[in-house]
C-alpha cells in the first residue's frame, strides 16, 4: 500500500518533513495546500502525482488522503485541524498547537473519532533524550535548567504577540516539552517577561524578547526556563538535568553525562525529524500509534503549561496549573 499524503503549509518546517518522505518507502504526497497559490505549485512539481490548491476543503475532498500534515503559522490553527478530523484522516501537526485555548475542543473531537495524531516535538526522538531518560532511571533529579538563547526569526507573524503568542509558546515549548517528557509534570509556573530591544529595532515588535519562567514540578524537583530572541549570536538551546550522580546536558547535537572524575558525550548518529516522521507514517500504514512520542493530548499538556506562564508574566502572579484545570 502507498500512503497518500498531503501537506496544509509549504513553509521551511513543511520542507524538512518532505525532504524525509521522499525517503520513506511507501509514501506518496500527492496535494498542497497554502494561501500562496505559486508555494503550493513549487512544491507539487517535485512529486509525480501532486496538485495545488488554495481552499482546504477542495483539497481534501479532491483527493482521497490518507495521512495530512498541518505546517501553519501558530495564529492559523484551528481551521485546518477541523477540516482534517471532520473527514477522520490521521495527521501530524507542528507546534504549538495554536496560541489559545482552542485545541482543548479540537483534542475532544480528535477523541471522539479515535484518529492517530502526532505532534512536532522532535526533541523527544532524539537519541540523547532516550540516553538520558534511561539514565535518569538511576539518579535522584534535584532541578533542571533549560535555555532558549538566541535571535529573531524575522518572518513577520512571529514578532507578533497575537501572531506566534511569543518566544516561550512558540520556539522555547520545545524545552517545555522535553522537560515535561524527562522530569515529569509541571504543577506551578511564575513567569516574569519584558521587552528590551528588540521592539526598538523592528518595527511592529509587541513579543518580549527576554523571559524566565520558575517552575514546580509533580514529583517536587524545581525547574527554569529562560529564553530571548535579542541577541545577535545564537546561543544556548538546550535543558540541563542536575542529579545527584552529576549534570545531564541536552542538546540538538546530543548529550554530555557530567561526573566528578567523567565527561561522557554522546552525539546524534539519526536525525530526529526523521525518525518522528518515520514513526508517523508507520503508524498510519499499521493502525498502531504505539511508537508516537507525542500525540495531541500529550502536547496540549505542554502548550497549557506555556500559556500558564504567559499569563504568569501578564498578571505577576504564578499559577497553578491544577487549579487551572479544573476551572
Amino acid at each position: 500500500m502507498t500512503l497518500k499524503v498531503g501537506f496544509i503549509g509549504t513553509g521551511g518546517i513543511a520542507k524538512a518533513h518532505l525532504n524525509n518522505l521522499a525517503k520513506i518507502q511507501d509514501t506518496e504526497v500527492t496535494a498542497f495546500f497554502d494561501i500562496n497559490l505559486e508555494r503550493a505549485q513549487k512544491e507539487a512539481q517535485a512529486w509525480t502525482n501532486a496538485k495545488a490548491y488554495t481552499d482546504v476543503n477542495e483539497m481534501l475532498d479532491d483527493r482521497r488522503l490518507d495521512a495530512v500534515y498541518i505546517c501553519v503559522p501558530p495564529m492559523a490553527h484551528g481551521e485546518a485541524e477541523n477540516a482534517v478530523i471532520d473527514r477522520g484522516i490521521p495527521f501530524l501537526v507542528e507546534k504549538p498547537l495554536g496560541i489559545d485555548n482552542r485545541p482543548t475542543d479540537i483534542l475532544k473531537k480528535i477523541e471522539q473519532k479515535k484518529i492517530i495524531t502526532s505532534v512536532g516535538f522532535h526533541w523527544r526522538y532524539q537519541e540523547a533524550t532516550r540516553r538520558a531518560l534511561d539514565l535518569l532511571n538511576e539518579r535522584k533529579l534535584g532541578m533542571s535548567l533549560g535555555y532558549w538563547m538566541g535571535g529573531m526569526p524575522m518572518v513577520p507573524w512571529w514578532r507578533v504577540q497575537t501572531g506566534s503568542g511569543g518566544q516561550f509558546v512558540e520556539q522555547t515549548t520545545h524545552i517545555v516539552d522535553l522537560l515535561r517528557y524527562l522530569s515529569g509534570e509541571v504543577v506551578e509556573v511564575f513567569a516574569a517577561y519584558s521587552q528590551r530591544v528588540m521592539h526598538e529595532k523592528v518595527e511592529g515588535t509587541t513579543v518580549a524578547d527576554v523571559g524566565t519562567v520558575t517552575m514546580k514540578l509533580e514529583n517536587g524537583s524545581i525547574a527554569t526556563i529562560s529564553n530571548t530572541c535579542l541577541s545577535p549570536v545564537g546561543h544556548k538551546v538546550g535543558l540541563d538535568l542536575y542529579t545527584d550522580q552529576g549534570i545531564l546536558e541536552i542538546s540538538s547535537a546530543g548529550l554530555k553525562d557530567i561526573k566528578a572524575d567523567t565527561v561522557t558525550e554522546y552525539k546524534e548518529s539519526v536525525s530526529p525529524y526523521f525518525v518522528e516522521d518515520e514513526v508517523f507514517i508507520n503508524a498510519v500504514l499499521t493502525r498502531d500509534s504505539s511508537k508516537i512520542l507525542s500525540d495531541y493530548r500529550d502536547a496540549l499538556i505542554t502548550h497549557n503549561v506555556t500559556l500558564a506562564a504567559n499569563k504568569s508574566a501578564e498578571i505577576g502572579k504564578p499559577i497553578n496549573l491544577k487549579e487551572l484545570s479544573h476551572t
